[in-house]
């Protein structure tokens, strides 16, 4: 009796996902596998009470599903819910030496099980996660602060969509090199013929830093876009929300157990809040000689000492890091579209997205709408007023607008008149404070707004993260774009979104768009927004600025993970 080879099985149980998810990648159009409805309809009549009691079973105990890795004995664990209570779960603290040494070990088989199996085996993966979808949610949602159906979508089906995108664009890849070729070269006499065998190596050991505010969404892109190409994955959670990538790595490792595999090909390296004056553990994985790629969400300060540091020190390092998300108001034919637009996407998670819009240019001359014409005050009042209007409700407002994730983004919501003073500008609307009926204390705000002119450049050409955005009075609609390249060219942006009836205008804005690297999103009035980006057909980030040197999900992003060792020999 034959042995089957590990994942084998998995090749005939996901061959129509995989071709599914690989046509979505080629055509760009709709696709999406996991249901973003958190309905019992759809996941099943229990499956929110099992999702909230497997979170809770993991409260205040040792997360005992990641005991079997190498570890030292201690136990690491600091996280508060920004809704408030304390989560207390501990995890065993990674050995790192043994850690990599068991990644190094269990590389060679998986190299060795080729593209597609490792792809049928990440697709596993990522079917039971998605079937753990409400017990991460609640995961997400007490450790980043976002509201709980968006922890569900955010966190859940759309973070397992991208790892998906990401499995198929690295399987794309991989296959685009035939593994062998009978090669003939015509001569005089007899052809030359040589056998040509083409072999997919992995780079190495891969470490993926986790941010705070997406823990999964912006973790699966490079924890996948690595497994699928053969490189083993150290995840480095940030202190404040480890439970969700812990949660991965177990339903990882176990599948990779079940598959014939290596668990150490996943390992979870968790450490507790940061102590002055010694290095963190994500600056000591990222140094180490044995990580060879790194994938990083977070801040500029950091994400740029891994391109210096590590980039340097020739690792693969991709990053996202902060932006000036910009808005150019031109004209509109629908002004309520508009501003119920923006409200949206400011009061969305508290303005706590990377792609969350900040700088809103609007030309001192004022702007055209189907209403009339509004002069920058009478624009910038309507859209205090949207912002208003949209969070009145404060039972439903805490819904969408989450708590605030961080003690810097607190600070700034709970003083923005003395923000705007700071920088010299008119506070238009302060961030009204919401007390959340089941966790009161929660720090929620309603977006502020600040209006600057354009000429003072220091106070809204630096992210100011949260739940506090700009009116900036331009010149006119051309000042605004050239801001919008020059800002963008400097700081960085992952969106931009552009509001003109002016066909002119609009290509115009795609110029600059195009000059500045930032993805564009033109007169957006109804149910998508800026903020948003789907699977399979928006890519997030252009890696063509200095927000982010990387995409999700372009063939960039995986095609460096791996490398082709040829072999060839007369036939």
């Amino acid at each position: 009796m034959t042995e089957t080879a590990p994942g084998a099985a998995l090749l005939e149980t996901h061959a129509e996902v995989l071709e599914a998810a690989t046509n979505a990648l080629a055509t760009r159009e709709y696709y999406s596998r996991y249901p973003e409805s958190p309905s019992p309809r759809v996941y099943g009549e229990t499956a929110a009470q099992e999702g909230q009691a497997a979170f809770e079973q993991a409260r205040n105990a040792t997360f005992t599903p990641l005991a079997d890795q190498p570890g030292t004995g201690a136990e690491v664990g600091s996280e508060v819910s920004p809704y408030g209570p304390p989560l207390g779960v501990r995890y065993p603290e990674l050995d790192v030496d043994a850690a990599v040494a068991a990644a190094q070990a269990a590389l060679p088989a998986w190299r060795d099980a080729g593209p597609r199996v490792r792809a049928a085996v990440c697709v596993e993966i990522i079917e039971q996660i998605n079937r753990r979808s409400h017990e991460l949610a609640n995961a997400v949602m007490h450790t980043s602060g976002q509201p709980f159906v968006m922890s569900f979508q955010a966190g859940g089906p759309h973070a397992q969509d991208r790892a998906l995108e990401a499995v198929a664009a690295a399987l794309v890849e991989q296959e685009r090199v035939p593994a062998s070729v009978t090669w003939e070269k015509p001569t005089k006499g007899e052809p030359i013929r040589m056998q040509k065998d083409y072999r997919v190596v992995p780079r190495g050991l891969a470490l993926v830093i986790g941010c705070n505010t997406f823990p999964t969404w912006n973790a699966y892109p490079g924890l996948f876009a690595s497994l699928a190409t053969g490189n083993p994955v150290l995840i480095k959670p940030h202190p404040r929300a480890v439970l969700p990538l812990a949660i991965t790595a177990s339903i990882a490792r176990d599948v990779l157990d079940h598959a014939g595999f290596d668990r150490a090909l996943v390992q979870l390296a968790a450490e507790g809040e940061p102590v002055e004056g010694r290095d963190g553990l994500a600056k000591t994985l990222a140094l180490h000689p044995a990580v060879r790629i790194i994938d990083y969400t977070g801040g500029p300060g950091f994400g740029g000492w891994l391109e210096r540091e590590a980039g340097g020190a020739g690792k693969l390092v991709y990053t996202e890091k902060a932006g000036l998300n910009t808005v150019v108001v031109d004209s509109t034919d629908n002004l309520e579209g508009l501003l119920g637009n923006l409200a949206f996407s400011f009061s969305l998670y508290s303005g706590q997205m990377c792609t969350a819009p900040q700088n809103v240019y609007v030309p001192a001359g004022g702007v055209s709408t189907d209403e009339g014409e509004l002069t920058y005050a009478q624009f910038a009042e309507r859209l205090a007023g949207a912002i208003t209007a949209f969070n009145a409700d404060e039972s439903r407002a805490v819904e969408i607008l989450g708590a605030t994730v961080n003690p810097d983004v607190r600070a700034r919501a709970t003083d923005v008149p003395g923000l705007a003073q700071r920088l010299g500008g008119e506070l238009l609307l302060d961030a009204r404070p919401i007390t959340h009926p089941t966790y009161p204390d929660a720090v929620v705000r309603v977006p502020a707004l600040i209006g600057v002119d354009a000429a003072n450049t220091p106070a809204y050409s630096q992210e100011c993260f949260g739940p506090v955005a700009f009116v900036i009075r331009t010149e006119d609609t051309g000042a605004s774009l050239r801001l919008l390249r020059q800002t963008v060219q400097e700081h960085g942006a992952m969106t931009a979104s552009v509001y003109s009836t002016d066909e002119e205008v609009l290509e115009a804005a795609r110029e600059a768009a195009a000059d500045a690297g930032v993805a564009l999103s033109e007169n957006l009035t109804g149910q998508i927004f800026v903020n948003q980006t789907a699977a399979f057909s928006d890519f997030h980030g252009t890696g063509a600025n200095p927000a982010a040197n990387a995409a999700y999900t372009d063939a960039a992003f995986v095609a460096n993970r791996f490398r082709v060792i040829t072999s060839r020999r007369h036939v």
